[in-house]
């Protein structure tokens, strides 16, 4: 199970035998690089922690904690330690970060995951013990049940699950519009600013599109020397865009140009990391996996843009949603559905170079914020009969960046890095479209739409010499593309 996560975590690695079971951890050396490799332990060394992510109210809790704790490092996990020691099973609630943690304390065992689900965590049964792992190729050697650990939620193994966070079901609230930019802009101004907690270098991607953009331009007011980076085909319109953002920002640009042979060879690396065959996560992790892989060069800690078209009404089909309830409820839906999808593309093609991608659209506080918003700010009709989608994000923010890339068309980040211009040529070898056919027949319950989407499917059946457990934990993009009504 280590070997398989090593990835996640080169820099060290650690095990705890407990009494009634063993921790492992792989670590990524971000807070104290000296001196926080995991397990860490409490003073009386009997309750040990193994954690994965960020805990951004860190500062806050070191400082309470150390009136009544030894601390014997800078790492923010150990103080998710020290607080389950005072507040049990309420400590996950007490969180404000992206987080997925063990805690082994004498003969009892406490998970938690974080609210939205932006660190992962499965878990199974093995010959009758529990057994659990940050990726599902740490468990494809299982041959009972393995499934998602639910996002906001915990675990004791005296009392089994409960739910601590809900997305929540807020009521748009009418004000001015720009009492509604000015709260969107503080919240995300504090989003940003949190996710810079780093004893290792931070930076950011950079697609040229809108939301990487506000990222990157709010970070750029906090790091003096930013490094950002953007990937796609020779002259696609991502590195365009993306040129004229770092040009304006002034940040250290770093872009990297991807062919269709490369995508070819690099398809089973990435769909073994990402665990899925999804149509539409796949084509997406692409660009995601050059970014990363070229991100990794240089920093070690990456912000991310992801989120805000759910929040915002970015996404096409949106459009199509006939009233501003109905639209209303599928946004929030869209945030409670991310865990399994766009975030874990976010989480697996990072953590595949070793680099931890931060998602501030993400934080608990905005998300709120955005469902008092009004649908019709969102996705806004001008007068001439065109729908602008995010329109309140981009008055929130239109003062940061060039008006052309404030009001730049959304695309999708495999459309404007040119990947789908790449993808018959990439898989015409894999499952030629004459026998996608047959191929889709032998395998009646994967749902497969395409030729495109059964060469990926066939490429992460043989990724694993036991595929089972990762295939039957497959969520799908386009079951989000219902009708809401």
């Amino acid at each position: 199970m280590m070997v398989a996560l090593r990835h996640r975590g080169p820099d060290a690695t650690g095990l705890h035998r407990g009494e009634r079971g063993t921790l492992g951890h792989q670590r990524l050396s971000i807070m104290d690089p000296a001196a926080g490799d995991q397990p860490i332990y409490n003073e009386t060394r009997d309750t040990a922690i193994v954690a994965n992510g960020e805990v951004y109210n860190f500062p806050q809790l070191r400082e309470k904690l150390a009136r009544r704790h030894v601390l014997a490092t800078g790492n923010d996990s150990e103080s998710v330690l020290h607080l389950y020691e005072e507040a049990s099973t309420e400590a996950a609630s007490r969180l404000d970060g992206m987080f997925a943690f063990a805690v082994s304390d004498g003969s009892d065992l406490y998970l938690a995951r974080d609210p939205i689900g932006i660190k992962p965590l499965y878990y199974g049964q093995d010959d009758g013990r529990l057994v659990f792992a940050s990726e599902l190729k740490a468990l494809s050697h299982l041959s009972g049940d393995v499934r998602e650990f639910p996002a906001g939620t915990w675990y004791h193994s005296a009392v089994g699950f409960r739910r601590f966070y809900a997305v929540p079901d807020r009521q748009p609230v009418r004000r001015p519009v720009r009492e509604h930019c000015r709260r969107i802009r503080a919240a995300l101004e504090r989003a940003v600013a949190k996710r810079l907690m780093s004893d290792v270098p931070v930076g950011a991607f950079l697609s040229g599109g809108l939301d990487s953009s506000i990222i990157c331009a709010i970070t750029r007011k906090h790091v003096d020397r930013l490094h950002t980076f953007s990937v796609g085909i020779e002259h696609s319109r991502d590195l365009l865009a993306a040129r004229r953002v770092a040009g304006h920002l002034d940040t250290i640009h770093h872009e990297y140009t991807f062919t269709a042979r490369e995508v070819r060879e690099a398809l089973p690396q990435i769909i073994y990391h990402l665990e899925s065959y999804d149509q539409d996560l796949v084509r997406s992790a692409i660009p995601c996996f050059f970014t990363s892989r070229l991100a990794a060069e240089h920093v070690k800690v990456i912000l991310t843009g992801e989120g805000a078209d759910e929040l915002f009404a970015g996404y096409t089909y949106y459009r199509d949603i006939p009233d501003a309830a109905a639209l209303h409820r599928e946004l929030r839906r869209s945030v409670c559905s991310l865990h399994n999808i766009n975030l874990q593309r976010v989480d697996r093609l990072t953590m595949a170079h070793s680099l931890e991608g931060r998602v501030p659209f993400l934080d608990t506080e905005l998300i709120e914020l955005a469902q008092t918003i009004p649908p019709d700010l969102k996705l806004r009709t001008l007068p001439d009969g065109r729908r602008v989608e995010k329109w309140i994000l981009r008055k929130a923010c239109e003062d940061l960046l060039p008006a052309d890339i404030i009001w730049r068309d959304k695309e999708q980040f495999d459309e404007g890095s040119g990947t789908t211009e790449l993808i018959d040529t990439a898989l015409e070898h894999v499952v030629p479209p004459a026998q996608a056919g047959h191929y889709a027949a032998v395998h009646p319950g994967a749902g497969l739409r395409s030729s495109e989407e059964c060469a990926y499917h066939k490429l992460l059946a043989h990724a694993y010499s036991d595929s089972r457990v990762v295939l039957g934990n497959v969520a799908r993009w386009s079951d989000r593309q219902h009708d809401p009504r």
